[in-house]
């Protein structure tokens, strides 16, 4: 019955996909592009392919159609995120091998207490604070070890539990809600500062955001953490007596481990700092591959070997690079072949409407596109046009800028939806459909609070 139904999912999507291209005749790229990113989301909603799949449809269609060429195909799979996620998951599988990540794991529950809710609290709260100034990405990279370590000492029938959904999910959610807490928290943030100060002469400076964008970062986890809570059902009740993780002493491998990791976070953390004292520029993908070959470099104080070998990265989630790739694809076919423009002509016929009906549905278009697109592509395609249309009937420019920044970092639905949703779905103990149940709810909560705050705040 579970394949009938797949086959049947398949069928109309495909039916859909070719119904466009046969009524256009395939020649117009607009719908050639509207056609191939339909039948991608559609089969990423409904899962009938394996995820990483579908995200290989535009090396295999993309040229055949005519809304991509070979080196814009080669730019989205072969893009920074790619390389930071890479060395990302090197450092997590040098912290798991050592099990650096239950010892931090049981700090954390050492610190918060050993209630499944207390737990959740923690992980939400630390990677939203942490996630402030350091980018979501490497946050959610740091945080996602250490929430695995507790779902693995968890006894087994409980580790596919919701608990175990939600913490998962804690991670990915509060890293992109801790990111709109500063100016500085995500890189959506700073680029619309700057296509304002540029284009326009608006300046928003770090205290202007963090007016409107702190209250909705500490509502928002907050707001997660009772939807998470009153969702658990009897297991909000449960506590962790059976956890199974041991107290051990710290091992000379694993502080060098930590070192490492240390070494990577400070690079990130300060490289506005550090920077212009030596001289050249770095990226954080830069640094997270620098972490990852020092661990092959480095020998173990036991072993005398390196820390990692090659034949460890037999478990890292390579899938999750091509999705990422493929995400960044679809952003690039919809943007150069008008889809976006087609919908940001849509907009300006809102002329008519009141600021409010204007507001709410900028807000809206902002957290949904988002979940297809990046969330810095939005900023960067749809800000000018916000902007302009603020200039040209009167608004403030602000109160639409700023609302459309902060929804396009709050998309929870899909795992391309933002990087940290990705990392988190590569630990292979996520469904799309659970990510698309719980994200819808909280992109619901993330638009009406976006909506309030910039009423009353900016």
């Amino acid at each position: 019955m579970v394949l009938d139904k797949k086959k049947i999912l398949i069928g109309i999507g495909l039916i859909g996909f070719l119904s466009i291209l046969i009524a256009t005749g395939a020649k117009d790229t607009l719908w050639n592009a509207v056609a191939l990113g339909g039948l991608m989301i559609y089969f990423w909603v409904f899962e009938v392919i394996p995820i990483y799949i579908t995200a290989l449809f535009p090396l295999i269609l993309a040229i055949p159609l005519g809304v991509l060429d070979k080196g814009e195909l080669a730019k989205a799979y072969g893009d920074s995120n790619v390389y930071l996620f890479f060395g990302g998951f090197i450092l997590a599988l040098g912290l798991e091998k050592w099990n650096v990540h239950e010892q931090v794991a049981r700090g954390i529950i050492g610190f918060v207490g050993d209630s499944k809710p207390r737990i959740l609290f923690g992980f939400l709260i630390s990677t939203g604070l942490l996630s402030m100034w350091i980018s979501n990405t490497a946050t959610a990279l740091m945080m996602m070890p250490m929430a695995m370590a507790i779902i693995h000492a968890l006894p087994e029938k409980e580790r596919k539990g919701k608990f175990a959904v939600f913490l998962l999910l804690s991670v990915a959610y509060a890293a992109s809600i801790g990111g709109v807490g500063t100016l500085i928290g995500s890189p959506p943030n700073t680029q619309m500062a700057s296509i304002l100060e540029n284009t326009f002469h608006v300046k928003v400076d770090f205290f202007q955001w963090m007016k409107i964008g702190m209250p909705i970062s500490i509502l928002m986890l907050l707001g997660t953490f009772l939807f998470f809570y009153l969702s658990m059902g009897k297991e909000r009740k449960e506590s962790h007596a059976e956890f199974e993780i041991h107290k051990t002493p710290w091992t000379k491998d694993q502080l060098i481990v930590v070192g490492i990791f240390l070494i990577v976070v400070l690079l990130w953390s300060f490289k506005d700092l550090i920077v212009p004292s030596i001289g050249f520029e770095y990226g954080d993908e830069n640094v997270a591959l620098l972490g990852g070959i020092l661990m092959f470099l480095i020998p173990s104080t036991e072993t005398k070997k390196p820390l990692l070998h090659w034949k460890d990265t037999e478990k890292l989630p390579w899938g999750i690079l091509i999705l990422f790739g493929g995400g960044l694809a679809l952003a690039k076919l919809m943007e150069k072949n008008g889809v976006i423009k087609e919908l940001s002509e849509a907009f300006s016929s809102m002329h008519d409407y009141s600021f409010y009906t204007i507001l709410i549905t900028v807000i809206i278009v902002a957290v949904f596109a988002s979940e297809v697109l990046s969330n810095l592509a939005m900023v960067s395609i749809f800000v000018p046009l916000v902007a302009g249309f603020a200039i040209d009937h009167g608004l403030p420019i602000e109160q639409l800028a700023i609302p459309l920044t902060l929804g396009a970092s709050l998309a929870f639905m899909l795992p391309v939806g933002t990087p940290p949703n990705a990392i988190v779905f590569s630990s292979g103990m996520l469904h799309v459909k659970q990510m698309v149940k719980y994200g819808f709810v909280l992109n619901i909560i993330g638009i009406g609070l976006i909506f309030l705050c910039s009423i009353f705040l900016l």
